[in-house]
This record gives structure tokens, sequence and C-alpha cells, in this order.
């Protein structure tokens, strides 16, 4: 069994292609999302169009419902100055959210799966994992 952590990224290309969470995962996998990505997800539902709002919505609740939420917490937060000090003494930034999602991965010892390779390779105690969705 792999400890997964969703990304952003690999949740929107599962919107996008259609195609439902059950059908990217293996069911042995256990999977989680960390909570800046319920917030990503929801501010994508209140900028889309009136048109896609609600399957938006829909898609973003059926995540949430089916998967455990991480919660931005004290570990996670330690884990994340760890992480910020590390990408400033490197001269390589990340985006805030980006090291949000590795913090929590790491604090929660799971394996981030993102489509945005750049955004996780070579952060010390954060695994990554590219995605891949069925048929692509």
């Amino acid at each position: 069994m792999t400890r997964l952590l969703l990304d952003t990224t690999f949740l929107v290309d599962l919107e996008r292609g259609g195609v439902e969470l059950h059908e990217a995962i293996l069911d042995e996998d256990d999977v989680a999302i960390p909570a800046v990505a319920v917030a990503e997800l929801e501010t994508g539902v209140h900028l889309a169009s009136e048109h896609r709002r609600a399957q938006r919505q829909a898609f973003v609740d059926r995540i949430v419902e089916s998967v455990e939420v991480v919660p931005y917490d004290l570990e996670v937060a330690r884990e994340h100055g760890r992480l910020i000090a590390h990408t400033r003494r490197s001269g390589r930034r990340r985006g805030h959210h980006d090291l949000m999602v590795a913090a929590t991965a790491a604090a929660s010892d799971r394996v981030v799966v993102s489509a945005d390779q750049g955004a996780f390779e070579d952060l010390p105690g954060v695994a990554f994992l590219g995605s891949s969705l069925p048929g692509s």
C-alpha cells in the first residue's frame, strides 16, 4: 500500500479528462489531499463561468467526500518552515502552495502525486511521483 497525497494539478487533470478518482488510483493505495488543495479547487469553482460552476463544485464535493483531507497543522507548519528555508538557501524558490503540499506530504509520510515535477523535485524529505492518467 502506498500513501499518496494528491496535488491540485493531478485533481484538475482528472476533472479536465473526465476521469473519476477511483479510475486513476489503485484500490490498495491510501489516498489523501492537503487542505490547501481544497482551497485551490474551491477557487476554481468560484472563478468558473455560471455554466461550469455547478459541475466543478460537484467534482470538488466528490473528491472531498471520498478521501481524507490532511489539515495544515503544527507539524505541517514546521515542515513548511523547513522547506521555505531550504528553497531560499538553494536559490530555487517554489510556489507557496506547492511548499504547503510538500510540507503536508513530509509531515504525513505520504508521496506527492503531481503533474508539476519542478515544484517537488529535489525537496529534502519529500517523496514525489509524477502523474499520468489512464488513457494518456
